[in-house]
């Protein structure tokens, strides 16, 4: 079967969307670079709290869910999701290099017409001003050639009254097109969307 959404990043946030994702109906592929972590998920072995092994190796065995260390599956896919850590620098601040090191990657193989959506935690302006730039190292223009959004993850580990199914979704678009998508997305399988006017909305939206 093949993927129509990636993950990038197999962490904490990737798999629970992911599974959330397939619940739906919907095909994800995670990449990751940590090969383990690939092994694991492909055998339906869950390391996060919040995922079942059962549950993972039934998406597994269905097709729905499959995990790879290869970026060049992005070229493929509908949509990409960026899901990685942004861990704090000793002077208080989400330490990109993760994030943008990624987004490089993605823009040697982003294709016309894909969505790309940050979900990592970060500060605002950063969708704009650091992930958009990279991206249009492409060759293609964002709003224009490909969407771009932010919407914050807002995982709570180990909750069992709001899942990432649950909790509702801010969701903000470079553009309205690009926040339409992202909604049409997120909508197909998160029971409750809320549409804000920008990227850096929805990136405030996670600091408060």
């Amino acid at each position: 079967m093949k993927a129509e959404i990636a993950i990038v990043g197999a962490g904490y946030v990737g798999v629970p969307l992911a599974q959330v994702f397939a619940n739906a109906g919907r095909s994800v592929v995670l990449v990751d670079v940590q090969a383990d972590r690939i092994a694991q998920l492909n055998r339906g072995e869950s390391y996060i709290e919040d995922v079942s092994s059962k549950e993972l190796k039934r998406h597994v065995d269905d097709g729905r869910i499959s995990a790879t260390t290869d970026y060049d599956l992005l070229r493929e896919v509908e949509a990409i999701l960026i899901a990685l850590p942004t861990p704090l620098s000793e002077q208080r601040e989400p330490d990109l290099s993760i994030v943008l090191s990624a987004t490089t990657e993605i823009a040697l193989r982003l294709q016309k017409g894909q969505l790309v959506v940050l979900e990592s935690t970060t500060y605002p302006g950063t969708t704009r001003e650091r992930v958009k730039p990279l991206l249009e190292e492409s060759g293609l223009t964002a709003g224009t050639d490909f969407h771009l959004a932010f919407s914050p993850e807002r995982v709570d580990p180990g909750r069992e009254d709001w899942t990432t199914q649950n909790t509702p979704k801010v969701v903000g678009g470079l553009t309205e097109e690009c926040t339409k998508r992202a909604i049409e997305l997120y909508g197909s399988a998160v029971e409750e969307i809320v549409p804000v006017s920008s990227p850096e909305a929805a990136e405030l939206t996670k600091l408060l």
